[in-house]
């Protein structure tokens, strides 16, 4: 109950007239940005993060809640109309959604998107109010092997869990350690992977990485692949739900809450498995499974519910233990670090009141975000005839804008074109970017808990797994390192071997030889 009794209080702190427009300013943004293909909510809150710094920290923070939410749902409504998602966790929505819109019911996959997120994003915060507290008391009970454990689990979770390749994962994870430990050691105090330049003695600012990972690098490989014909959008026609469509989707709601919810929570990262099994659990559930690949309501109530779910989830081990399980929850880190805040198990403590109130917006935000989206989908709509020119010209714009703005520096714009070229080498060689990331963020950190854990074991090697908690948070990185090895190998094994002496349809190649030799 004090998780709720706070809640309440940080409630009072959102409703006043200020944070209330600066939340609506976020929801509005957030979803504009959010509808636009290519750009997610991540880039979103990377490209407004500079223009936030004249903002006091409550009311940036608020306006970064609405983004958060906002940018999450705004993907649905590209990958129903357009049939093109705006990021990863979207990819679900578009196999049923697009078949609804082609068939004259984008209204209702528009609606059952939005309402499904407002459900969805409703119980996942208040799960997070009732369980980042009781997190935060055992969090504060963990040492230095503990933290460190929990951040290898992290490095090995995000590496393995995104992407088919989990060598470009590692290799990705290796630039952003790297990135992170540029410039001044703090026990030593020499210089590190500076190569005597001096601007980079106090390291790269996280915000020029991730306005150049993200929007730069994005901008260019969408541009360097743009068609030439403009994209056909589908008109909204047709009522917003019917009846029968409350009815077939009020269960894959709250399933998908149950399903998004405890994945986002778990430094695992990602809403990719969890939408997919959503997905999967609607079709098996469905009382029409016949309808499914041909514009299924429950295949787009189902994953949009868990999209949003996993997003409000992702919020409990950044706040509590301060580590990012997505790309947005990383740039989220970013915003709070760029007001001297570090999340984590004292920011209960140290912040509590701009906490619960961050909580308070979300569930405000959210209900903004129904408000909004019902009745304007097809003036959202009417966004995507931007030409893609002019639009990723203006966010190069922006990027750069964002990048100076950062320590108002000329050096930061040549950091922005480098780190930018990039992000576009990692996307055309199939390198995730939330590894580097999330490698960028957490490396000095780690570097530190590793430190003090062998000071204080005099150098030995087992003062990193000197404690239970540290001892079982390793067994799991061995599970999940060696789990998909094993299972690759018994597929192998119970794969029959192909044979050499046969052709593409089974026949013997030496009886073809035989006949044909007759």
């Amino acid at each position: 109950m004090d998780g709720i009794n706070a809640l309440l209080e940080g409630m009072s702190s959102a409703l006043t007239p200020m944070n209330l427009l600066y939340a609506f300013l976020g929801v509005l943004l957030g979803t504009a940005i959010g509808v636009l293909p290519g750009i997610g909510p991540a880039m979103a809150i990377a490209l407004l993060l500079p223009l936030t710094y004249t903002l006091e920290v409550e009311q940036a923070i608020i306006m970064f809640a609405g983004l958060y939410y906002g940018g999450m749902y705004g993907g649905s409504t590209t990958s129903i109309l357009l049939n093109t998602p705006g990021e990863s966790a979207s990819v679900m929505t578009a196999i049923e959604g697009n078949k609804m819109a082609k068939a004259g019911r984008g209204a209702a996959a528009l609606a059952t998107a939005a309402i499904g997120s407002f459900v969805a994003g409703t119980i996942a915060t208040l799960c997070l109010a009732l369980l980042a507290p009781q997190v935060v008391k055992f969090a504060i009970q963990l040492g230095d092997p503990d933290y460190l454990a929990v951040m290898v689990f992290a490095f090995v979770a995000v590496t393995t869990v995104l992407g088919s390749s989990k060598i470009r994962g590692f290799a990705s994870l290796g630039l952003g350690v790297w990135i992170g430990l540029i410039g001044i050691d703090q026990t030593s105090g020499q210089q590190r992977l500076t190569f005597g330049i001096d601007q980079l003695s106090d390291g790269i600012d996280v915000v020029v990485v991730a306005v150049a990972v993200f929007a730069m690098g994005e901008a260019l490989w969408i541009a360097a692949h743009l068609r030439r014909a403009p994209a056909r959008i589908i008109p909204i026609k047709g009522r917003l739900m019917t009846r029968e469509d409350l009815s077939r989707s009020w269960k894959p709601w709250l399933r998908g809450s149950a399903i998004g919810f405890p994945f986002g929570a778990i430094p695992a990262g990602g809403a990719e498995i969890p939408t997919f099994l959503s997905y999967i659990t609607e079709r098996k559930l469905a009382k029409k499974p016949e309808e499914f690949g041909k514009g299924a309501i429950e295949g787009v109530a189902g994953p949009e519910a868990t999209n949003n779910a996993s997003a409000a989830g992702s919020l409990v081990p950044l706040l509590t233990l301060g580590i990012p399980t997505t790309a947005t929850a990383a740039v989220m880190i970013l915003a709070f670090q760029t007001y001297g805040i570090q999340p984590g198990p004292r920011l209960f403590d140290e912040q509590g009141p701009l906490v619960w109130t961050l909580i308070a917006s979300l569930l405000i935000g959210n209900a903004m975000l129904l408000a909004l989206n019902l009745p304007m989908a097809g003036l959202w709509a009417k966004l995507l005839l931007i030409p893609r020119p002019y639009l990723y010209a203006g966010i190069l714009m922006f990027a750069s804008l964002g990048a100076y703005a950062a320590n108002g520096t000329a050096f930061d714009l040549w950091l922005l074109l480098l780190i930018g070229g990039l992000g576009f080498a990692m996307r055309r060689y199939g390198l995730p970017v939330v590894p580097l990331i999330v490698g960028l963020i957490l490396a000095p950190r780690a570097e530190v808990f590793m430190r003090r854990a062998l000071q204080i074991s005099d150098g030995h090697l087992s003062g990193l797994v000197n404690t239970p908690f540290s001892k079982v948070v390793y067994a799991l990185v061995l599970l999940v390192v060696l789990v998909p090895l094993v299972w690759g190998q018994v597929r192998k094994r119970r794969t029959p071997p192909e044979d050499p002496t046969s052709g593409p349809d089974g026949t013997r190649l030496q009886q073809h030889a035989n006949s044909e030799g007759a």
